[in-house]
């Protein structure tokens, strides 16, 4: 059961990120970027860890790259809806195509963006929307358990 403090709890678990790329560089480059949104970036480099990462720091939400050695980024969204379908994706990826966007889309990507990112806003706006998305099912979580508090309560007094 989900305890009322777990909603500002995940408040706090704020505006956390993983972002699953192969390319350090980069996941260097956008941990920077995000900071100066007070968006904290978990890189992982190996797209084979991205799930245990996902168990361990328990975020909510993942910045995906497709095209990985190993594990496609598409496979690695299907998984990850599969482990728990309220977790956003937002893809960002150098392959350029129709196809790409919409498999991303269909297998429950909330957006997808093209590297390199020319423009870091429209991203940026877009991990913002998700963020508030985030809080508000965890706004709703936490007054179904304040009912549920409430109503026990009432019933048992």
């Amino acid at each position: 059961m989900l305890a009322a403090t777990s909603y500002r709890g995940m408040l706090m678990a704020e505006r956390t990120l993983l972002h699953v790329d192969d390319d350090p560089e980069l996941t260097a480059l956008v941990q920077q970027w995000l900071a100066k949104y007070q968006m904290r970036t978990i890189p992982v480099n190996d797209p084979a860890q991205a799930m245990k990462q996902l168990e361990r720091t328990r975020a909510r939400l993942v910045l995906l790259d497709v095209d990985m050695p190993g594990k496609n980024g598409l496979e690695l969204l299907q998984e990850i809806k599969q482990f728990d379908g309220t977790i956003l994706v937002v893809m960002l990826t150098g392959l350029v195509g129709q196809t790409t966007v919409i498999r991303s889309l269909r297998s429950g990507a909330e957006a997808c963006f093209f590297k390199p990112v020319r423009d870091i806003q429209p991203l940026v706006a877009c991990l913002e929307d998700c963020f508030r998305k985030i809080d508000r099912w965890w706004k709703c979580l936490s007054e179904l358990v304040e009912r549920k508090r409430s109503l026990q309560g009432s019933l048992s007094g």
